[in-house]
């Protein structure tokens, strides 16, 4: 069998998460991976990312789902719950379900930090660690079975 990827991206803060998808699209196949081995399931935003991830890992279709988004602090607590809700939701289907779920979510206090982890001009592309991550967990995962 070959390997499946799903990627589970946030449209809200689009300009970001654009760029992230990129990053990690370009990696994987780079990587080797097809294009055709890469699912990509967009959701408004980043409370919807746990929801879809489980419904993925479910499946068991993938050897490991990718979770990009962009949540950037405002006036207001809302993004302490995002934040705090996503980070819970991910970390507890990786657990329960035994399958890498890689937390590609920015949770910058900035647009303008948020800019800086999607520079391919820069060093720390969160995009292209998600996804070096991604297959990094599989062979691992791969080698202990």
């Amino acid at each position: 069998m070959n390997t499946q990827f799903a990627i589970v991206i946030s449209e809200y803060n689009q300009d970001i998460t654009d760029k992230l998808l990129e990053g990690a699209l370009d990696k994987l196949i780079i990587s080797g991976i097809p294009s055709s081995s890469i699912a990509i399931i967009k959701v408004p935003g980043a409370i919807e990312i746990p929801l879809v991830t489980k419904v993925l890992a479910k499946s068991k279709r993938y050897q490991a789902i990718i979770c990009l988004g962009a949540v950037i602090r405002g006036d207001t607590d809302h993004y302490d719950y995002v934040c705090q809700q996503v980070s819970y939701g991910c970390q507890k289907i990786m657990l329960d379900f035994e399958i890498p779920i890689i937390f590609g979510i920015l949770t910058t206090n900035t647009l303008q930090q948020a800019e800086a982890r999607v520079d391919v001009n820069q060093e720390g592309h969160k995009g292209i660690e998600a996804a070096e991550a991604a297959l990094t967990m599989v062979k691992v995962i791969s080698q202990l079975d």
